[in-house]
């Protein structure tokens, strides 16, 4: 996973949430690839992605996040949502592996349940189909 679309685009969104004054047109600098569409897709709807994220994520505001699991979920909840040629499990295992590499021990459990609730509900049928 080292150097994925994923992880350059944790780290783009990573480094924006830290200095978010510098942080416009960021997107920008991933050109077309994959992980350019991952930072500029989030960037886009980084409003209704928290939203939704602070509805399932149970006494955790997405300001109090630490802001590596904010990125991580930002970016899994964006695949959920757009990119249906990723199976539930592979963008769940992938956030997960993210959140055990580069944040706390915790990390992995919670990206995990919060990603899993958000599969239920944008992808109620291939979250099922996963679940069984």
């Amino acid at each position: 996973m080292k150097g994925s679309a994923r992880e350059q685009a944790l780290r783009t969104l990573y480094e924006a949430d830290q200095r978010p004054s510098q942080a416009s047109g960021w997107e920008m600098e991933h050109g077309g690839g994959r992980s350019g569409r991952i930072v500029a897709g989030v960037t886009a709807e980084m409003s209704e992605l928290d939203e939704v994220l602070e509805s399932v994520s149970q006494n955790w505001r997405v300001a109090r996040m630490a802001p590596i699991d904010r990125s991580i979920l930002r970016i899994g909840l964006y695949e959920l949502r757009h990119d249906r040629g990723t199976s539930v499990g592979t963008i769940i295992n992938e956030a997960v592996e993210l959140a055990k590499r580069y944040s706390t021990e915790q990390s992995g459990g919670f990206v995990n349940g919060v990603l899993a609730e958000l599969a239920r509900q944008e992808r109620p049928q291939e979250a099922t189909e996963a679940d069984t």
